[in-house]
């Protein structure tokens, strides 16, 4: 028997929704402000997972300009039912202070690879919304229901209002079926119906260190629901911060020969309980008690290594970390912050075998950044590109970044001087402090740069050459621990990239041109 080796997706893949239709498992994660919306994932076996697809691609279906970090895709759902795909998700327009804008969509598809729908807008009463098919046929939409009111309980229950699939909206009344247990911040419902039950599960006790997935169920759909009396099923070992952390937020799926299993999110601090990889996704075994509840295999913490499904070994053919943009297509590692992949500022046509990027706003900026990056998926990486850049001003700059969110990353920049010209230096922000880690920029002469940064846990060294010549190291170790959930002030939720990009704070779109970029 094989294992399975958590996380099985490594680097921030949050808040999963695992379904199987026939032999073939998918699990959706939270994408948040970065584009396209919602990473859908493929296996055969429980064990091997590739990025399949993306099914919001089209402004018309997530428009996040001017969407707030950490705001975009919370928690989407995907189920299956009469041959059609339902993806169900929530657009985060506000997040801070005693109020959440929060609104929530279904799109459908015949193939999971698309195309997807145009959105059914549902409700915004809250976020984490799901769908549950019921054996007559009726949809049921379920979400925490968020109460901004002074003095009340914010997270305030687990809402269900009937969906009709005819008229492509929700109907009759909407009714409170569950407030929760004692651990609260209950979010993230689930309903799986088993021998007779329905069997509710939720998020609870907040997506950081207290993180739990918790069970209750009832004979009706409606409730009462019982609250499992040895709940959480599923918690982190605090005492143990070697280990995964964070777990909780799960959801369940049942094999093809009767195995169940739990799909949940999880993090793993690299020093001082900072997680610079985001939050993961791992899968733990399961099992039903004689009294019909649900268990962890090996106790209700996560582990490392679990027992994969009787199932045949599917490894897939790993997409190349190596993209030299000959392609006329982005590879599926490839996002963009907030809007579409569109000519007017990325093309791999306009300059073939080059990918053109055309300087958009700065790095704060919450509308149109020209940053294409993916995820960091390990605590050691080298990363390389090479530019060719021509800057004519100091309010342009081009190179490669790591980057957190607008108030933290860092930057490894080609800009021009007035005096010594065309030259590279480093740009840090954290905590929204922006600080120039050079003295002085240094100069450049050739029309080409190669960048680098080599990752080691919590530390990043930029290194640089000038055209043909040797790599130097350029500027400090710098400790990117603040490129993390736990380091900020507020609470935040995505996870670290590394990518590049291109600003034009004048607004004229002065173009780089990358000739590779390479993950290690």
């Amino acid at each position: 028997m094989g294992k399975i080796i958590n996380p099985v997706l490594p680097g921030y893949h949050p808040d999963p929704s695992i379904l199987r239709v026939g032999d073939d498992y998918y699990i959706a994660v939270s994408t948040f402000e970065w584009f396209p919306g919602v990473q859908i994932y493929h296996s055969k076996d429980m064990v091997n997972w590739r990025l399949l697809t993306y099914p919001l691609t089209r402004e018309s279906q997530l428009n996040m300009i001017g969407n707030i970090d950490s705001g975009g895709v919370w928690a989407p759902c995907l189920s299956y039912s009469d041959g059609i795909f339902y993806l169900i998700y929530t657009d985060v327009k506000s997040r801070m202070g005693a109020f959440k804008d929060t609104h929530n969509y279904l799109v459908t598809a015949e193939n999971i690879e698309g195309p997807w729908s145009e959105p059914v807008y549902l409700n915004s009463s809250g976020f984490d919304p799901s769908l549950f098919h019921e054996d007559d046929g009726s949809k049921w939409l379920l979400n925490m229901i968020w109460d901004h009111r002074k003095g009340t309980n914010s997270f305030a229950g687990i809402a269900i209002q009937e969906f009709s699939v005819e008229e492509k909206k929700l109907v009759g009344p909407v009714k409170n079926i569950f407030k929760g247990s004692s651990l609260g911040l209950t979010e993230a419902p689930h309903i799986y119906k088993r021998n007779g039950y329905y069997y509710l599960i939720t998020a609870e006790g907040g997506t950081w260190y207290t993180h739990a997935a918790t069970v209750a169920r009832s004979k009706s759909l409606f409730g009462a629901y019982e609250i499992d009396p040895t709940n959480p099923v599923l918690t982190s070992d605090q005492d143990d911060r070697s280990e995964l952390q964070k777990a909780g937020h799960g959801s369940l799926v049942e094999t093809q020969n009767g195995e169940w299993y739990m799909a949940h999110l999880v993090g793993r601090p690299v020093v001082d309980n900072k997680c610079i990889l985001g939050r993961e996704t791992a899968i733990q075994k399961c099992y039903w008690t004689e009294d019909d509840w649900l268990r962890v295999e090996g106790g209700p913490h996560p582990q490392m290594e679990v027992e994969a499904p009787d199932l045949p070994a599917h490894p897939w053919e790993p997409e190349s970390n190596y993209d030299d943009f000959s392609e006329t297509s982005l590879k599926k590692y490839w996002n963009s912050l907030r809007r579409t992949f569109s000519e007017d500022w990325i093309s791999l046509s306009e300059r073939p075998g080059y990918l053109r990027l055309k300087g958009g706003e700065s790095m704060q900026s919450t509308h149109h950044q020209s940053l294409l990056a993916r995820r960091l998926e390990s605590f050691s990486a080298d990363v390389e590109t090479e530019v060719e850049y021509n800057p004519e001003h100091f309010q342009q700059m081009a190179g490669l970044m790591v980057y957190y969110d607008t108030d933290d990353y860092v930057y490894l920049r080609v800009t021009d001087h007035e005096e010594h010209g065309k030259c590279i230096g480093i740009i840090e922000t954290k905590h929204g402090k922006y600080d120039e880690l050079l003295e002085k920029d240094i100069a450049l002469t050739a029309p080409s740069t190669k960048l680098k940064a080599n990752i080691e846990n919590q530390y990043l060294q930029f290194s640089f050459a000038d055209g043909n010549g040797p790599f130097q190291e350029i500027g400090p170790k710098i400790d990117i621990s603040h490129l993390s959930d736990d380091d900020a002030d507020y609470i935040r939720f995505t996870g670290t990239f590394v990518g590049i990009a291109a600003q034009d704070l004048s607004g004229q779109k002065h173009h780089a041109d990358f000739n590779y970029f390479n993950y290690r």
